[in-house]
């Protein structure tokens, strides 16, 4: 396989780099001129960049740094371009072993790839969390067969781990800490979210589907064997972002996507609400894409561990104001806003089998249905009879 030096002009200089146009230009060079099957060797050092790398149609590409504590890529100072790292139109693309910090929008953003990696690598906004970060750290979008491992994600305004509008996914032995949402998977077909650590966010695992987006609906998601801990950070979104509407204090969320299962998690000392299953009328945001299904369906909790004894919901959202009022220091650990599609119901008014919400054999595992609306509202008499959903579904394919 040929190997090529990205940095290769700059082996013999300082560790610390600032940014200069012929630098800049040179590694974008490289990055344009790549023959597919190429490996990009990234050298140790902290290196200042102003503009976006990008990658366009490559087939059969490896970047690799140094390590994610040897190899920096800063993008501070960045003055042109959106992203970190761009990747478009490719296929079999493997980012790997460094770090990359501060970029103005995304970190790395991958677009339309089929067969993408990131393995190995930190993806950060360094400082006090804050809605001027970008917002996602890790973000392929519109991909298929993607892969992310051992990563860690710090600081992204909306998801620091963020894989939407795919297919074939796999997130593993990953980390996601101070971001409004550790990992949101979203209008994403198989996906399989295990064994990573989510913790200090605001909500722990999204799992959402939005409506207008060209992929409408996602669904076969396997949520299990995850940490998903202290996720009582502020909620820090810019204004207008549905991640946004998220309370602080939110462990895993299931917004209006089915067959989604979650299984043999530890979900511990998310303060308002541990595990919540919600239609997206809970956004209270009119829906006007006809071809999008705002109700969950097909939801299977099963197996997980809750946290004991009592929590007090952080009220300083209206979903966490509104739990508080309901339960006070009591709320239960897992909320299902009660929202049904009429076509899922039989005719005397149960849900059909292949639509139900099954909640069985959780440690812990405290429920209540808040009754709510197609406007938001709380309508009816909360209800804690977890027993209406004491059932089971077949487990979903690996």
């Amino acid at each position: 396989m040929q190997k090529l030096s990205l940095f290769g002009l700059l082996l013999l200089v300082s560790r610390v780099l600032t940014a200069q146009p012929d630098v800049e230009k040179s590694l974008q060079t490289q990055l344009i001129l790549a023959e597919d099957g190429s490996t990009i060797e990234l050298p140790a050092g902290n290196f200042t960049l102003s503009n976006t790398l990008s990658m366009d149609a490559k087939k059969n590409i490896t970047i690799r740094g140094a390590g994610q504590d040897k190899t920096i890529l800063s993008f501070k100072n960045q003055k042109q371009g959106a992203e970190g790292i761009k990747v478009t139109n490719s296929e079999n693309i493997v980012l790997e072993q460094f770090t990359i910090e501060d970029a103005k929008g995304d970190l790395i953003k991958t677009q339309m790839v089929r067969g993408i990696v990131f393995r190995d690598l930190t993806a950060r906004w360094t400082g006090k969390p804050k809605a001027s970060n970008g917002s996602y750290a890790l973000y392929p979008v519109q991909c298929q067969q993607v892969r992310i491992e051992r990563c860690t994600a710090i600081g992204a305004s909306d998801a620091g781990i963020y894989v939407g509008q795919s297919d074939s996914v796999w997130v593993t032995e990953c980390t996601a800490k101070n971001n409004v949402a550790g990992i949101e998977i979203e209008n994403t077909t198989n996906a399989e979210v295990w064994r990573n650590q989510s913790f200090d966010n605001t909500g722990g695992i999204l799992i959402f589907d939005l409506p207008d987006l060209p992929k409408k609906r996602g669904g076969n998601v396997r949520v299990h064997h995850n940490l998903c801990a202290r996720n009582n950070y502020k909620n820090f979104a810019p204004k207008g972002n549905i991640v946004g509407k998220v309370p602080p204090g939110t462990g895993i969320m299931v917004l209006a996507t089915n067959h989604v299962e979650i299984h043999d998690n530890r979900i511990w000392d998310n303060r308002t609400a541990s595990t919540a299953i919600v239609s997206y009328f809970i956004a209270e945001t009119p829906v006007k894409d006809k071809d999008y299904n705002p109700y969950p369906s097909a939801i299977n909790i099963h197996d997980n561990v809750y946290s004991p004894g009592k929590r007090m919901p952080i009220w300083k959202s209206k979903l966490g104001f509104i739990f508080w009022w309901k339960f006070g220091r009591n709320v239960p650990h897992i909320l299902y806003d009660g929202i049904q599609n009429p076509e899922y119901l039989t005719a005397d008014g149960t849900v059909k089998p292949a639509y139900r919400i099954c909640i069985r054999n959780n440690d812990n595992g405290s429920f209540a249905n808040i009754q709510a609306d197609q406007l938001g509202l709380f309508k009816g008499q909360i209800s804690r009879n977890a027993g209406l959903y004491d059932c089971e579904l077949p487990p979903l394919s690996k």
